[in-house]
């Protein structure tokens, strides 16, 4: 039998290093899907080099979108990266509408392969606030997706799986160990050192350590800072 076909939206971040395990194990071959968006740090797209590698897809296309010329974030624009802690209001790290225009790429990427499984990292517990992350939202983009596309108008169905959805950044630790994923070649700073090190005090870090210390295992990730 041909081996099932499964996007996965790919940033090089431990989510989507496991997002992309959890494909393989399901039995897809995996087709991975990273953007290039002009991000302020470009250590990020060779950690998902890395991890498509280990994860042994059956192709990785990094695709240059630059979504700095609309700004509007502190990822893409000359603007701070908060270090004071997580809160529960939507972080300057947020960047304008990502995720609703990265499914629209993966979608676009499997009609053309014959894919109908679409993988994304999202969390709704350890997320820092972010709108397009929610579950609601991946339950619209599904509905979307059979409606904007000639193989959903058609009848073939698209899923958008997040199998990470619901699971604490302790869960997905102890899922990449079970997995035989090395945590060590993914990346979540969102503002690394000069010497490529996780800076330890933004939000993205913050939960990062707590969740390897929750989960009990060890983490791999070099800390430039102590929270």
């Amino acid at each position: 039998m041909t081996q099932p076909k499964a996007i996965v939206l790919l940033s090089g971040g431990l989510d989507s290093m496991v997002c992309a395990g959890l494909a393989r194990e399901a039995g897809f071959a995996v087709h991975a899907l990273t953007v290039d968006y002009h991000q302020r740090h470009r250590i990020e797209l060779e950690a998902a080099q890395r991890v498509a590698a280990a994860v042994g897809v059956a192709e990785h296309v990094v695709m240059p979108l630059d979504l700095s010329v609309f700004g509007g974030s502190a990822l893409t624009a000359d603007i701070d990266v908060p270090k004071d802690g997580v809160t529960n209001e939507i972080p300057v790290t947020y960047v304008p509408a990502r995720n609703t225009v990265f499914l629209s790429l993966c979608l676009a990427y499997a009609e053309t392969r014959g894919a109908r499984d679409i993988f994304i990292g999202v969390n709704s517990l350890d997320y820092s606030g972010y709108p397009d992350c929610r579950p609601d939202f991946i339950a619209a983009f599904e509905k979307l997706a059979d409606l904007a596309t000639k193989a959903g108008d058609e009848g073939d169905h698209f899923k958008i799986q997040a199998p990470l959805q619901h699971l604490t950044k302790a869960d997905i630790a102890k899922e990449a160990a079970r997995l035989g994923l090395d945590a060590g070649m993914s990346w979540s700073c969102y503002d690394p050192t000069e010497d490529s090190k996780h800076c330890g005090l933004c939000d993205s870090c913050r939960l990062r350590r707590a969740g390897y210390a929750e989960a009990g295992v060890p983490d791999p990730t070099i800390y430039a800072t102590a929270p």
